[in-house]
C-alpha cells in the first residue's frame, strides 16, 4: 500500500550529488516534511534554537509549527515522530497536552518516560533508517542513577516489529516514503536493518 503521492523528482534532481556522499542537513528534511504536509495539514517543521517544542496554530501564526533543537537531524525526525502519533485533539495542544519532566528523573518519573516514548521512538528509528541516518535510543536521564537501557530498546524494537507487520500511522508513512525516494533507501520497513545491538 502507498500513501505518498508526491513529486519528489525536484528534490532528488537537486541533491543527487550530496546524497552520493551520504550528507544529511536539516534543511532537506524540512523541505520534505513541508512538501507533504504544509498544504494538506498546515504544518511546518521548523529549525528551533534551545528545547524543541510543538505549537499549534493561534491569533499570533497562522500555521503549526513543529520546532526541533539546534537544526540537529536527530531532533528533527524525533519531533516529526511525536506529530505522527499525535491525534487530531493532541495537535491542537501545546506539545500535545504532555508533560515533560526534565533531566534528573526519579525511578518511577523515568518508568513513565519511556512507557510514553516507545511509539515515538520506533517511528524515529523507522524514520532514520530511510534517511539512511544512524539511529540512538534517548534515555534522556543522563544527571541521574545509572539506568540499564536493554529494556527499553528491546521495547522500542518489538515496537518497530509491530509497525512493520501492521503499518505505520499513515502521516508517518506518508513521510517515510518521502524520505526513502529522497535518500534511494529501502522502500519498505526491512527489519534486517533494525537491531538492538547498535542503537
Amino acid at each position: 500500500m502507498h500513501f505518498f503521492s508526491g513529486d519528489l523528482k525536484p528534490f532528488v534532481g537537486r541533491w543527487r550529488k550530496k546524497l552520493s556522499c551520504t550528507q544529511h542537513h536539516y534543511q532537506d528534511l524540512i523541505n520534505l516534511f513541508n512538501h507533504c504536509f504544509a498544504e494538506t495539514h498546515n504544518t511546518y517543521l521548523i529549525k528551533g534554537d534551545d528545547e524543541p517544542i510543538y505549537l499549534p496554530a493561534n491569533e499570533q501564526c497562522p500555521h503549526h509549527g513543529i520546532y526541533f533543537a539546534h537544526g540537529y537531524f536527530s531532533s528533527a525526525l524525533h519531533e516529526c515522530a511525536h506529530w505522527f502519533i499525535a491525534g487530531n485533539q493532541r495537535r491542537q495542544q501545546v506539545d500535545y497536552g504532555y508533560w515533560y519532566e526534565p533531566d534528573g528523573r526519579t525511578k518511577a518519573q523515568q518508568q513513565l518516560f519511556e512507557k510514553v516514548e516507545i511509539k515515538p521512538q520506533a517511528v524515529e528509528w523507522i524514520l532514520s533508517v530511510a534517511a539512511d541516518y544512524p539511529f540512538r535510543v534517548s534515555i534522556d536521564n543522563l544527571n541521574n542513577e545509572a539506568i540499564n537501557p536493554q529494556p527499553f530498546k528491546e521495547a522500542i524494537y518489538q515496537q518497530v516489529k509491530v509497525y512493520a507487520q501492521q503499518g505505520l500511522p499513515l502521516r508517518a508513512e506518508k513521510f517515510r516514503q518521502a524520505l526513502s525516494q529522497f535518500y534511494q533507501t529501502e522502500k519498505t520497513i526491512n527489519l534486517t536493518f533494525f537491531s538492538t545491538e547498535h542503537c
